[in-house]
């Protein structure tokens, strides 16, 4: 099955709304082995949308589109788009009961043009919309299929949950099941280099590696009847990348490296206290996004002055003088002085040059020193960064959280050793 994703919207063309339903629809269409060659976006004009369905059902069978459902003028999806089919639209009881009961809720009256939204195609499969007003319609005919969703993601998600992927698994006779295997400090050049001969010879699961925010992905994709005979199929390639990237293999699914190590922390009852100089709260931030984090987060401080460092931290007036705030020294004793202060266990810090300016020719822009106290022993790191200011910030903090998921890696390794 052909596939094409049709966002119905003037204020996407315009970039004031940002089309992350075709990005979800893309995902899902792929797990279920359905083909998606185009993605369309056409404004709020009856005229272009014609001609945009007409493209679309000219190379593909399935047209899904999100928007313009909704009981403005302007909210023109359903009545331009079903003219494909010539089916007349008539009211769906249960559609318009539930609209009477929307209203009721919220004591306010329904006008006219509200009753619009329960008016479907005579004949369609009506996807009832338990999160707003606008009811969702799968259409076929003429060999083709139309499936229409509201565009609020809150309304598009459980709808195509619960509605349009079950009836679009019923066509199709296998499905595909993907793994991501998440992949820190390695670029995407050198990982495919490791995995070389397995992506030459692949078949059936296929292997992709690309590159997101600052990790290399590797999308292990498998066909099969079920999910199961397709995880079969990819358990073995998996086990296989898992050996040879080893460590550098951080995890799977969606995720990122600072929540796995929030968990492990958690898992752990491992405390940790941060001290930031370039990062600015970034660090402490992104620990504060996980929830529950409390539990073991205990404090952040922004030491961005020397005289902060000094007084807050406890890092000496000479190692500032003799190294400069970007030095293993400070970085050290900021990690070191974090954890003491707060009784923590770990203590992470960093400091460097975030540019644009402060560069020097022996410290330029990118150069981070970070810090790491853990269970009394201190260690720094050195890191060369490239990009502007709020890059060089960002892949600090993941650099930060990439050296203490090791770390504690390493050190239940050891302990397993004794």
């Amino acid at each position: 099955m052909e596939a094409e994703i049709l966002a119905v919207g003037t204020e996407i063309l315009l970039g004031d709304i940002l089309n992350t339903n075709a990005q979800y629809l893309s995902k899902q269409l792929a797990s279920l082995g359905i083909n998606v060659h185009f993605q369309t976006v056409v404004g709020d004009n009856a005229e272009r949308l014609t001609q945009a369905v007409n493209l679309a059902y000219s190379r593909a069978d399935l047209v899904i589109t999100s928007g313009g459902l909704g009981p403005t003028e302007d909210d023109l999806t359903k009545e331009t788009c079903t003219r494909y089919f010539g089916e007349p639209l008539v009211e769906d009881e249960k559609a318009m009961a539930m609209l009477t009961d929307f209203f009721k809720a919220l004591n306010r009256t329904m006008t006219d043009n509200n009753r619009k939204q329960a008016m479907v195609p005579r004949g369609a499969t009506v996807m009832y919309n338990e999160n707003g007003t606008a009811p969702g319609i799968i259409q076929e005919g003429k060999g083709k299929i139309l499936i229409m969703l509201p565009g609020p993601p809150r309304e598009l998600i459980p709808m195509f949950e619960t509605y349009a992927k079950p009836f679009l698994a019923s066509k199709q006779d296998s499905i595909f099941v993907s793994r991501v295997l998440r992949i820190a400090k390695v670029g995407e050049s050198e990982v495919e280099h490791l995995l070389k001969d397995l992506i030459d010879k692949q078949t059936n699961p296929t292997i992709a590696t690309y590159v997101k925010r600052y990790e290399v992905i590797v999308r292990l994709t498998a066909k099969a009847k079920t999910e199961a005979e397709a995880n079969k199929l990819i358990d073995p390639v998996a086990e296989e990348i898992y050996e040879r990237l080893g460590n550098n293999l951080y995890a799977e699914g969606e995720t990122t490296v600072s929540e796995v190590v929030c968990k492990m922390l958690l898992e752990r009852n491992l405390t940790v206290a941060v001290a930031e100089s370039c990062t600015g709260g970034m660090l402490s931030s992104t620990f504060v996004d996980y929830p529950g984090i409390s539990q073991v987060f205990l404090e952040g401080d922004v030491t961005y002055s020397n005289e902060a460092k000094m007084r807050r931290l406890g890092v000496k007036a000479e190692t500032l003088a003799q190294h400069g705030a970007v030095s293993a020294q400070t970085a050290a004793q900021m990690a070191e002085g974090v954890a003491k202060a707060a009784g923590a266990d770990i203590g992470i810090s960093t400091t460097g040059v975030a540019g644009p300016d402060g560069g020097t020719e022996e410290k330029p822009v990118g150069t981070v020193y970070l810090g790491l106290y853990y269970q009394g022993e201190v260690k720094t790191k050195l890191v060369h960064l490239v990009g502007n200011r709020e890059r060089i910030r960002i892949r600090t903090v993941e650099a930060a959280f990439d050296w203490l998921r090791r770390t504690i890696q390493k050190k239940e390794a050891e302990q397993t050793k004794e």
